[in-house]
C-alpha cells in the first residue's frame, strides 16, 4: 500500500508569492492647501521709471518717421512700429525683422533689414 505524502513545500510555496498580488491601494485625493502667505498689501500702482519717461528729442532722420516733437522714449519706439505696421514692412517669413524703406534705412544706419531687437538699439542712437 502506497500512500501519497502530503508535501509541505507546497503551502509554502503559496506563502511566498509577493503582496503585489494584493489590490493596489487607491490614491487619496491630497488635502486643499491652505493659504500659504498671510494676506498680502494691496498692490500699488505701478510707477513708471523716470529714465523712460523723460522726453527726448528725435534727431531729424528719427523726426521724419515720428514726428520733431520731444516724446518720451516708450512714446517713440510706439509711433516707430505704427509707421512699421501702417507701412507693412514686417519681412512675411519671419516676423522679427523688419524691412526697412527710404525713411528707416537713413535711421537704420543704411541697413536693409534688422531685427527688432536691434532696432531698438539703432533708434535710441538718433534721441538726445
Amino acid at each position: 500500500m502506497a500512500t501519497a505524502k502530503k508535501s509541505t513545500a507546497a503551502p509554502a510555496k503559496q506563502a511566498a508569492k509577493p503582496a503585489a498580488a494584493a489590490k493596489p491601494a487607491a490614491k487619496k485625493a491630497a488635502p486643499a492647501k491652505a493659504a500659504a502667505k498671510p494676506a498680502a498689501k494691496p498692490a500699488a500702482a505701478r510707477k513708471p521709471n523716470a529714465a523712460f519717461m523723460k522726453e527726448m528729442t528725435p534727431s531729424g532722420e528719427l523726426a521724419a518717421v515720428v514726428g520733431n516733437k520731444p516724446l518720451p522714449r516708450t512714446e517713440v519706439t510706439k509711433k516707430v512700429w505704427d509707421y512699421i505696421k501702417a507701412q507693412n514692412l514686417q519681412d512675411e517669413s519671419n516676423r522679427r525683422m523688419i524691412n526697412a524703406d527710404d525713411k528707416l534705412k537713413a535711421v537704420f544706419g543704411g541697413k536693409a533689414q534688422v531685427s527688432m531687437f536691434e532696432m531698438t538699439k539703432l533708434i535710441s542712437d538718433h534721441l538726445k
